[in-house]
């Protein structure tokens, strides 16, 4: 039973309530609009990229569109998802710009995350603690980093928690909810269970035809992933396949007496230690008092935590960035933490609560004001864009392009692969990766080598083979265009 301090333990029928309600969301908005443009601006200011996995989905897309099959095997080749090929083959109809559309996308479903988990603290809690939950959200900088490298993370998540907003908001939601998940479930198939859970509360209570319409609205995602994988490679479970064996060659797999000794650290990453702790906290008091309210965020932190585990036991790759949405209801629960006095009646208990909120996001302020190193941030963002711009002014140059006549293009190892077929529109056998140890070693082409100290260690040294045989041009080659990051060497 909820305690009886609260101000929310009826509905809220008060005009004087709402109206102030109204006037929070009022300026929840101009805020929104303000951080919107500074966005804006940041995506002109900063111009960055895809990442690895974004630049194949866009590769996938472009194959699709000139009617090939694209090819789902191959050294470090990613995983498909279904819904990002699609999007990669919209994209590709803007030509070379639509990489630049693509983190443009992205940092849109970004910001839709950020009103998302405003909402979502509104509607369980209080405007204020949908408030706070926004704000921590926006102060965990490696969210925002991913949304400008174009993960599918972003999309998969901000799709996931506006499911949670809608359900919460009128309970039973129905189709709208499965078509969100649905969604997801096409990003990544965590979301499948989502769907799955969801499937069964609604069934509870419904007609043997609408049971008929969720169960198809649950399925959907799955056989389609299953259709894709079937019609490309014939195996219906490839991506699940090939996702495994890929984990274990880049030694991501954990035994399940292993994932809870790695959570702490992979929440204290992700959401910081400060902010865990207080996330611990927050929990603790929204399920003493005020249990029905914390339904919501409590459901995303354990179905977070439940896929996350599902994704060990099945030996898929587990890394941090498949906790996130476990890590988004941690940050609702530490606002709660910080501004659930707003749901108590005025009294002693309120004014210390908020009093010591105060003090406490004043020292969070300074601590992270003197602590956090934004000229880092800045010069990863600005180093994405440059070494963008330094890859294709090298492929742009003419001696390059008579030179691509003789051979393919060899780059140290996979990270640079995907980049350059985008610029070149090149297939995958006219760009190879150097690291390969079952690939072709051609001994005329153009091979790309990386110059710069700070983009070695990025594009280069990230494979356990010898240097030497990817980083150091072979006799006979000859060095034919340079750039800040890039070099390239010749022979016909």
């Amino acid at each position: 039973m909820e305690s009886a301090s609260l101000t929310r333990d009826r509905p809220r029928s008060g005009i004087a309530a709402r109206a102030r309600e109204l006037d929070f969301d009022a300026v929840a908005k101009a805020v929104f609009a303000v951080l919107c443009a500074c966005f804006l601006v940041g995506f002109l200011v900063y111009p960055t990229y895809p990442n690895y996995d974004s630049y194949y989905s866009l590769l996938w897309g472009r194959e699709v569109l000139d009617l090939q099959a694209p090819f789902f095997e191959g050294f470090r080749v990613p995983t498909e998802h279904p819904l990002a090929i699609a999007a990669g083959a919209v994209l590709s109809l803007f030509g070379q710009v639509g990489d630049r559309i693509w983190v443009g996308m992205t940092l849109a479903t970004y910001l839709w995350l950020v009103w998302g988990i405003y909402r979502l603290g509104r509607v369980a809690f209080t405007p204020l603690i949908g408030a706070i939950a926004a704000l921590l959200l926006l102060t965990r900088f490696d969210f925002a980093f991913l949304a400008a490298r174009g993960y599918i993370d972003i999309p998969y998540m901000a799709m996931v928690v506006w499911a949670a907003v809608l359900e919460a908001s009128r309970p039973k939601r129905g189709t709208p909810v499965f078509v969100l998940l649905g969604l997801a479930g096409l990003l990544r198939p965590e979301a499948w269970i989502l769907a799955g859970l969801y499937f069964l509360w609604m069934a509870k209570d419904a007609t043997w035809g609408e049971r008929a319409k969720y169960a198809a609205l649950t399925a959907a995602a799955p056989l389609i992933w299953a259709a894709v994988d079937f019609a490309v490679t014939g195996d219906p479970l490839f991506s699940l396949h090939y996702t495994s064996s890929s984990a274990e060659d880049l030694g991501r797999q954990r035994t399940l007496g292993e994932i809870p000794s790695a959570l702490p650290d992979f929440f204290s990453n992700l959401v910081k230690l400060p902010v865990l702790l207080a996330a611990l906290l927050g929990l603790g008091v929204a399920l003493w008092a005020a249990p029905r309210r914390a339904v919501m965020p409590f459901v995303l932190l354990l179905s977070g935590l439940g896929t996350f585990v599902l994704i060990g036991i099945a030996g898929l790759s587990v890394i941090e960035r498949y906790l996130i949405v476990a890590a988004i209801a941690l940050l609702v629960f530490a606002a709660v933490a910080v501004g659930g006095f707003s749901m108590l009646r005025p009294g002693r208990v309120r004014t210390g609560w908020m009093v010591a909120s105060t003090v406490l996001l004043l020292a969070g302020a300074i601590f992270t004001a003197t602590r956090v190193d934004l000229t880092k941030l800045t010069n990863e963002l600005q180093f994405r864009g440059d070494a963008h711009a330094s890859l294709v002014s090298v492929l742009d140059e003419p001696a390059v392009k008579r030179a691509l006549r003789c051979g393919p293009l060899t780059t140290p190892n996979h990270k640079l692969v995907p980049d350059s077929r985008w610029i070149l529109d090149y297939p995958r056998d006219r760009v190879l990766a150097r690291a390969d140890p079952d690939g072709p070693h051609p001994r005329r082409g153009v091979a790309l080598y990386v110059t710069s100290r700070f983009a070695i260690f990025r594009h280069a040294f990230t494979n356990p083979v010898d240097p030497t045989s990817i980083q150091v041009p072979p006799d006979g080659w000859g060095r034919i265009a340079t750039s800040d990051y890039v070099a390239a060497y010749a022979r016909c």
